[in-house]
């Protein structure tokens, strides 16, 4: 069903809410995502690097008066908290975690894929900006719709300063989600992700959006990242964007997710001496360098 608005929910809506809206509209925003303080601190974080990055030179898809700065776990402890809040995370393993059923032998197993931190982007649009080419995430892995029946990605635009239909929100079209690939997608169908700062658009790979045009005289900005199935090609190469004493410092849950690990089918391992180990074991070797690490 097409629902042609965004509903919006507070941020202790329970987890099973915020899927249950996800999957009849394709997207949610949740209000004060972030506290206040916390906002901040990833504001300061992440405002060095947005200063020091031009803006892009393709005035199509990436945005000539947008700038885009990536590795960013790399660069933001509070963009780790991000990541790990149990509304995001959650909802993505809720959404994403579909076990499927295959034969070992003589025995039906039902295995569940794991999930993995994709992409990881601070986004800030610029005054003279015009609307980005509508367009679905999960394309980046030629998802296609509605063969596969499951979906490949949940994606999350954290709004840094505020959202509005004039400074450029993101645009919008809830319920493509049930869309096929024969069915092009309008700006006029789309609406606007309006939302004031610390609040969180979270939408599906398999939703038709893009980014809107600035009309103001202030630069917005946000942070996105994305959730896929492990079994995809990450978007964003963690391996060499992040620093392996950078690795080291974050919680398990993090490494994980950034693909030191081996998944439930087994992709992802390392071989040490002679046995198939999960690349966590790689992390606590003290002789082990990263390799063609050079930042």
């Amino acid at each position: 069903m097409d629902t042609g608005k965004l509903s919006t929910v507070s941020s202790d809506a329970s987890i099973e809410h915020v899927v249950e809206i996800i999957r009849r509209d394709g997207g949610v925003i949740i209000s004060d995502f972030l506290s206040a303080p916390t906002l901040q601190s990833l504001a300061e974080e992440l405002e060095p690097y947005l200063n020091a990055t031009p803006c892009g030179a393709d005035p199509y898809f990436a945005g000539a008066q947008t700038r885009r700065v990536g590795r960013i776990i790399a660069r933001s402890d509070t963009a780790v908290e991000v990541a790990l809040n149990p509304l995001f995370i959650e909802s993505a393993r809720q959404i994403l975690q579909t076990p499927t059923h295959v034969w070992v032998g003589t025995d039906r197993v039902a295995i569940e894929p794991d999930i993995q931190l994709s992409i990881t982007q601070a986004i800030q649009i610029g005054p003279g900006q015009g609307r980005q080419p509508l367009h679905r995430d999960d394309a980046t892995s030629l998802w296609r719709h509605p063969q596969y029946g499951r979906e490949a990605r949940l994606q999350i635009m954290l709004a840094i300063s505020d959202f509005t239909e004039e400074n450029g929100a993101t645009r919008v079209i809830p319920g493509s989600h049930h869309w096929d690939d024969d069915r092009m997608p309008t700006q006029e169908e789309t609406v606007a992700a309006e939302m004031k700062a610390g609040s969180a658009l979270l939408w599906l790979g398999s939703v038709y959006h893009g980014g809107g045009s600035n009309r103001s005289a202030y630069p917005r900005t946000g942070l996105t990242m994305a959730y896929d199935l492990a079994f995809l090609r990450l978007e964003e190469n963690h391996f060499l964007s992040i620093p392996l004493e950078r690795v080291r410092q974050l919680p398990s849950q993090m490494q994980r997710l950034l693909g030191w690990s081996a998944s439930s089918t087994l992709l992802g391992w390392v071989e040490i001496d002679g046995q198939m180990r999960d690349p966590q074991e790689l992390l606590g070797m003290a002789t082990f360098q990263q390799p063609g690490n050079g930042f």
